[in-house]
């Protein structure tokens, strides 16, 4: 973790699926300030049909769906600035209808994401984890 799933309901080639997968990735890197390598995105291509939103009255509604499993931490603004730009990230590239693109978060402790990469589990989230380059300027 993190960690985000999309729930399309459209097919979506394989090559999209790695652009949005980037898309997303820079997108999560700069407003929850951690390096992209912790991201892992998963792209569920559930074709016309696969995915509804309900209603009191009416029919469903043909929707999407972005769940975020994330590191608790970061205040409801930032959580707020993220779910709107990954909205218009998938809006952008498969042109759905925002009203019907929905945003949930799960808020983890550090020690509940096992990465191997980082030798074992990660730290709870302290602020602006972006790793600085050799000239000082944070990416």
């Amino acid at each position: 973790m993190p960690s985000i799933q999309i729930d399309l309901p459209l097919t979506v080639p394989a090559d999209t699926k790695q652009a949005l997968a980037q898309r997303v990735g820079e997108i999560y890197a700069e407003i929850m300030q951690v390096g992209m390598d912790l991201l892992t995105v998963s792209v569920h291509d559930l074709g016309e049909g696969g995915v509804w939103r309900c209603h009191e009255t009416g029919v469903p509604t043909p929707s999407a769906l972005i769940m975020c499993d994330i590191r608790s931490g970061r205040p409801a603004q930032t959580r707020a600035h993220l779910a709107r730009s990954l909205i218009e990230a998938c809006i952008g590239m498969f042109e759905l209808d925002a009203l019907w693109v929905k945003v949930e978060f799960t808020q983890h402790s550090g020690d509940e994401m096992y990465h191997p990469h980082l030798s074992g589990f990660n730290t709870d989230w302290t602020g602006d984890e972006r790793i600085a380059d050799t000239s000082g300027v944070t990416p």
